[in-house]
């Protein structure tokens, strides 16, 4: 019954295909046409990848926290480190600049050796004035001196905020509008205009300018996965048609499944417009993943119609055969790395779910195309000529699948052997990977603006915002000297930590304060005593609202408080330790009655996305074995076929895993990616294979070494094929200048590879070894459905 309603079903596509050719094809085209008006809603990315859940603890308080001050990631850093900085020319110069920059409504402020202020103590009424650091433009060099060495001698307020006592380095730190920081307005700024300003004064002054910052760094790291999307969607149309054109050595052919995967990435693009889905560093990967996906697809399709056609000469017939007989195995085999990809939906982090929407989505697109556009071109097309087919008999073809026999046949235990080496070395491989939650660490490293990143982890002590939000539980209690000195012991821990940055916060205001107070001696930088504060606080209420640096450290009811620090590109157990230090003095420092502490800011939210992402890879991957072994079996009706199929897939991903051990590469969201996304392409030989084997099965009376060898012979070629093209298509991801990228492109190719040599020989082997357990009829019951149609099935031929 399943094989009449299989053939039906797949009888009837072949004839609803091949008789409305003209209709379908419209219909094709008429949905590219669609797709392609929706790229306009396409739009790339402006914020840092999220990989929380809305409704975890830490977004919850990274999101209060943004309600408090605004967005955090709004500060763009400029640096200079050169002498001849403090020279009349280049200082009037490096103000002029300053000043243009502050003149961008993009710019809310800046601070700079220009913008610096002064606090200038008066007696009546009391109040301190804000002058200028640098009130005019400077004409001598001994004025330029003499405001160099009162920078570094008398204003300790300004270090690590404008420059470092230690290396000379001067800083400027430019505030962009909160409401931009997340938008395009933000990239027109950097992009058309901070940009050329700054290699403007690069070229005028032959001095080199550093230039950093959360915004600054988002907007060119955005810009490169851009750049790159046409780079991937180029390499790996390259690649596959040139491998493609080895094997078939046929222009047509390659043509033809060209043509089938532009059309899916034009649907790809579209499907992200459509959704009104971000561009991120994962979607950017979906158009050149369907290009290397669907090339296996093409070659599936043609390889059979010319094998049919080379068997009895009939064009027709060998088109309907073509989607009866690989139609059903073509669509499992693309609804199982659908499936694959489609456990990132079950995630509760948006990044995985729009990845795994899309990407499953387009794999079933492109298998549709497929079906459609490869059998209609070729009806109306010539039967292929001889040299066409010359490809089916090639010699060093036919020598890897000897090899490949005797392998099987003649050395089973090598097999073993070498299966449980690679499996042990693998475990060991496993216990040494380590798990990385930086934020850069993925970025370009060639670029100019990460070598700025080490320059500022270098002379500033990073560029990564931790927060501290401080809620004293009432209004104005800020102020409170009992709450300044708390938060001045914590600055002090924060300094003593190598891994962080000298902390901002009001409580540097007020020690400044206290310093212009006592005539600006450097000696009273320093919180005021009780008695002091009431003698200062009269001249510092006078200023302290009209401060714009230090308005963003209170909120407007003086009830919340923020400190400030940046963090160093460090790794995941050092940020770990960094934050329970200073958790412990938080504790002791803050009481849970009077206080309510919380640690937030970009940078500890993407860590700790990524442990929950890591936390979560066991359970994906699991649904994903799940779910192909729920296909496996629906296919098969055998429990002990499950098993065994299952083997030759999971060895492979945990040789990968022990690989990334040996080779230091960490566990972070580009690579947790790897193992769903090549188990659900790599299973697709197991699928084919088992589906070859048991059509054998029966055809051979239940003879299962006959039935091994010919369905070896028989599926091997197709499987070299598309592991070929997997291998090498994927291994274009290599090209990119993005260390996740490269890491996932060279992690599916190689385990892409060991999955083709572990379907081809250890799971031959394994139903060799245990053909009693695996092939009895009783156990290997009648599938409920057909993948394959037996050779001697009667095809209608009512087109001809």
């Amino acid at each position: 019954m399943a094989k009449l309603l299989t053939t039906g079903f797949w009888g009837g596509v072949a004839r609803l295909i091949l008789r409305n050719r003209p209709l379908i094809m419209l219909l094709v085209i008429g949905i590219t046409v669609f797709l392609a008006m929706q790229w306009k809603h396409m739009r790339f990315t402006y914020t840092e990848a999220n990989l929380l859940p809305d409704d975890h603890e830490v977004n919850l308080e990274y999101n209060r926290f943004l309600e408090t001050f605004g967005e955090e990631g709004n500060l763009i850093v400029l640096g200079i480190k050169n002498d001849s900085l403090f020279t009349p020319k280049v200082l009037n110069a490096w103000n002029s600049l300053a000043t243009k920059i502050d003149s961008f409504q993009e710019v809310t402020f800046s601070v700079s050796l220009q913008d610096m202020k002064l606090l200038d103590k008066q007696e009546n009424p009391q109040r301190f004035d804000l002058k200028s650091f640098i009130p005019e433009t400077v004409t001598t060099k001994i004025q330029a001196e003499n405001y160099k060495k009162q920078l570094f001698n008398d204003l300790p307020f300004y270090e690590n905020l404008i420059y470092n006592k230690e290396t000379g380095t001067i800083r400027s730190a430019i505030y962009l509008d909160k409401a931009i920081v997340n938008t395009a307005v933000r990239r027109d700024f950097v992009i058309n205009d901070l940009i050329p300003l700054l290699k403007q004064f690069e070229t005028e002054h032959h001095l080199e300018v550093r230039a950093s910052g959360m915004p600054y760094i988002r907007t060119l790291n955005a810009q490169n996965i851009v750049d790159e999307i046409g780079w991937f969607v180029g390499g790996a149309l390259l690649v596959t048609s040139l491998i493609f054109f080895f094997f078939f050595r046929s222009y047509r052919a390659t043509f033809i499944s060209m043509l089938t995967v532009i059309i899916g990435v034009m649907w790809a693009f579209g499907f992200l417009g459509l959704l009104r889905y971000e561009i991120t560093v994962l979607t950017a990967l979906i158009p050149p993943l369907i290009i290397v996906i669907g090339i296996p697809n093409c070659i599936f399709l043609i390889n059979k119609y010319q094998q049919e056609y080379k068997k009895h000469g009939n064009q027709i017939k060998a088109l309907q055969r073509v989607i009866t007989k690989v139609g059903n195995a073509t669509l499992m085999t693309n609804v199982t790395t659908a499936s694959g990809f489609a456990t990132f939906i079950l995630t509760e982090s948006s990044l995985l779910k729009e990845f795994g929407i899309v990407a499953s989505i387009n794999i079933i697109g492109i298998f549709l195309l497929s079906l459609l556009i490869i059998p209609i071109i070729y009806s109306y097309m010539k039967p292929p000529k001889e040299r066409h087919l010359k490809h089916l008999g090639k010699g060093w073809i036919e020598g890897f699948v000897d090899w490949m026999e005797k392998m099987v046949r003649h050395h089973r235990i090598a097999i073993y052997m070498a299966s449980i080496v690679l499996l042990v070395l693998s475990i060991i491989g496993i216990y040494q990977i380590r798990v990385s939650g930086s934020l850069i660490e993925d970025m370009p490293k060639k670029t100019d603006f990460f070598s700025d990143i080490r320059f500022f982890e270098q002379e500033f002590d990073g560029i990564m915002p931790l927060e501290i939000l401080i809620d004293t539980k009432r209004k104005k209690g800020v102020m409170k000297l009992a709450t300044l000195k708390r938060m001045d012991a914590l600055s002090t821990v924060i300094e003593e930590q190598p891994e962080l940055s000298k902390p901002i916060s009001v409580v540097n205001l007020v020690k400044y304060a206290k310093q212009a107070y006592y005539n600006g001696s450097p000696k009273y930088y320093q919180l005021p005593t009780s008695n002091e504060r009431a003698f200062i606080l009269p001249y510092a209420s006078s200023f302290s609202e009209d401060t714009n640096l230090m308005g963003s450290y209170v909120d407007s009811t003086g009830q919340y408080a923020r400190i400030t620090t940046f963090m160093k590109d460090i790794g995941t157990d050092k940020m770990e330790r960094a934050e329970e230090n200073l958790k412990t003095k938080i504790a002791s420092l803050f009481p849970e009655d009077r206080y309510t502490v919380t640690m937030t800011g970009k940078a500890l939210v993407f860590q700790k996305g990524t442990n929950y992402l890591v936390m979560n890879l066991i359970i994906s991957l699991s649904l994903a074995v799940l779910l192909i072994a729920l296909f496996m079996a629906w296919m098969f009706r055998s429990m002990r076929m499950i098993l065994v199929s299952l083997i030759p897939n999971l060895l492979p991903l945990l040789i990968t895993a022990g690989m990334m051990g040996f080779l230091g590469v960490p566990i972070k969201p580009s690579t947790i990616l790897v193992f769903s996304i090549a188990f659900g392409i790599s299973v697709d030989d197991t699928i084919h294979f088992l589906a070859k084997y048991r059509q054998e099965l029966r055809a051979n009376k239940w003879k299962i070494k006959k039935s091994v060898y010919a369905s070896l012979r028989e599926t091997g070629v197709s499987m070299f094929y598309t592991s070929i093209v997997l291998f090498f298509g994927f291994s274009v991801f290599m090209i990119s200048s993005f260390g996740g990228t490269v890491a996932l492109g060279g992690l599916v190719s190689a385990t892409l590879l060991f999955a083709m040599l572990a379907n081809l020989l250890l799971l031959p082997a394994l139903l060799l070894s245990l053909e009693r357990n695996i092939a009895d009829r009783t156990i290997f019951k009648e599938p409920a459905l057909k993948i394959l149609e037996a050779e001697d099935e009667e095809i209608p031929e009512d087109l001809e």
